[in-house]
């Protein structure tokens, strides 16, 4: 399977959400709702651990991703990710990077990529 990243960056492939409904595996589901409610002081259910990567339409998010900004104009702008807008790197992804420096480093790989290209 392809590697999917995220319109902020993030890779999918990495996000314990994303592998435990990949692996439709219960356990893993748990513990990652026990981590999440833990280091977010918030109250998340192991059936609140689904998700079928970022790009999904129709499919199955986590909480965040349904109500993400970051995404929610990707999905607008109808692009791979946000290295492809023209408005790299707007105000929502500054502040993402702050705390997420590898969704950052993808982004910035891709847009170089995109560059080199034309």
């Amino acid at each position: 399977m392809k590697e999917i990243i995220a319109f902020c960056g993030l890779s999918c492939h990495e996000c314990p959400a994303f592998l435990a409904t990949l692996a439709d595996d219960d356990t893993k589901r748990a513990e990652t709702a026990e981590l999440w409610s833990k280091n977010y002081h918030s109250n998340i259910r192991a059936e609140d651990i689904n998700c079928d990567g970022c790009h999904t339409d129709n499919g199955r998010l986590f909480g965040h991703c349904r109500v993400c900004e970051i995404r929610r104009c990707g999905m607008k702008k109808d692009i791979l990710n946000c290295a492809y807008c023209d408005e790299y790197a707007c105000k929502r992804l500054t502040r993402l990077f702050r705390i997420a420096s590898a969704a950052k480093n993808q982004l910035d790989e891709v847009r170089g990529e995109l560059e080199t290209s034309v």
